[in-house]
């Protein structure tokens, strides 16, 4: 093999680093050894729905990661990514004939909790399951970070914009049912090709208001009234309102990077929040892209110095290259695994892997791999 044709192993191994990353962004976030029901309410964790304990027609219920490992193995789970505030309802009267082996003492019910029908396997306004045996059409299924339903792509009634998976959005019904943020939207959203022309034909001021036009008569108000004013913060949503720029008040809503910082935390604000139910809105740490950056340092952490690496610099090149085409191999049949497991909409068990990685050792005792193998 030439020079030019020879990669390491940790070049190999690197190729695989996004998806390692995206699992460890989901799950080390949350503990998959004991169950999260004694943490009360959780900030944010990865969730299940289990159609066999719980099936449609049932009352809605939801299991922390380590239940869904311990009590629930070989069932048939949904799911559900992460979901916010939720308490775990694994073993508690919702389920008849089931026990949680973690933590059996619980309430009969979590009365916080929220449901919707993500949790009987169901996504988006078309309420169909994913993947969708009967959809042919390759789409991506965002979030909602309100109702945290998933919709598709072709369903949120706007464009998707590039960077997606560094935009929070927000779906057309939240946004009418919390009329309030359509006037954030006009100064703070992601804006599409139609507002993009629009705004280049207006004047925006430094804080994206328009500027008013100036009168010749300044009108002085009470000193009164101007002493309330200047003890109070001023209500930034207000002066968005009477801004008065227009957006068009239909589809989803993509909003960029940082866009809560931005929302007005005044005393009333806050208070209309927290009677729609959106005060996490202010809470930067309750986004998911916080909450899979907290899973990556997790793992990172207890990964900490990998032996193996260190011992692979000492290796010469005929057995590096050795590991690396055993490597490509098992990576292949480890992806051929797993499509299987997608394919039919079932969680990859901590059995299932052990089982694959049996059958590989068996393959490589039985193969003539050369020395170091032998």
């Amino acid at each position: 093999m030439s020079e030019e044709q020879t990669v390491s192993l940790v070049d190999v191994l690197e190729e695989d680093e996004e998806l390692e990353e995206e699992a460890s962004a989901v799950l080390a976030g949350s503990d998959s050894d004991h169950c999260s029901y004694p943490q009360g309410y959780v900030k944010r964790q990865a969730l299940y729905a289990c159609n066999t304990c719980t099936p449609q027609g049932g009352e809605a219920a939801g299991v922390c990661l380590a239940c869904s490992y311990t009590c629930h193995e070989g069932h048939d789970l949904f799911e559900l990514y992460t979901k916010r505030n939720f308490r775990c309802d694994c073993g508690n009267r919702k389920f008849s004939e089931l026990q949680c082996k973690l933590h059996p003492e619980k309430d009969d019910t979590n009365s916080l909790n929220k449901y919707s029908h993500n949790f009987f396997g169901l996504y988006c306004t078309c309420r169909r399951p994913y993947p969708d045996p009967d959809d042919q059409v390759q789409d991506e299924m965002i979030q909602c970070v309100v109702c945290e339903d998933w919709l598709h792509g072709r369903h949120l009634g706007c464009a998707v914009p590039d960077c997606v998976e560094m935009q929070e959005m927000i779906c057309e019904s939240c946004m009418n049912q919390h009329v309030f943020l359509w006037a954030y939207a006009a100064h703070l959203a992601v804006q599409g090709p139609a507002l993009q022309t629009k705004e280049e034909k207006g004047e925006q001021s430094e804080a994206g208001v328009p500027k008013k036009e100036e009168k010749g008569d300044e009108v002085v108000e009470p000193s009164c009234k101007r002493s309330r004013q200047e003890a109070e913060p001023s209500c930034r949503l207000k002066a968005l309102q009477e801004a008065g720029q227009k957006t068009d008040q239909s589809g989803a809503v993509f909003w960029p990077s940082g866009w809560r910082s931005r929302l007005c935390s005044c005393s009333t604000c806050q208070v209309q929040l927290a009677g729609a139910g959106l005060s996490f809105l202010l809470d930067e740490a309750d986004t998911v892209l916080a909450y899979e950056n907290k899973g990556k340092s997790n793992e990172q952490r207890q990964q900490g110095h990998d032996p193996l690496m260190s011992a692979l610099d000492n290796l010469n090149r005929v057995q590096q290259l050795e590991i690396i085409h055993g490597y490509n191999d098992m990576k292949t049949e480890l992806k051929d695994f797993l499509q299987t497991f997608a394919a039919e909409g079932k969680v990859v068990t901590s059995d299932d892997i052990r089982q694959f990685f049996e059958q590989q050792s068996r393959k490589r005792r039985r193969a003539d791999s050369g020395p170091f193998f032998s």
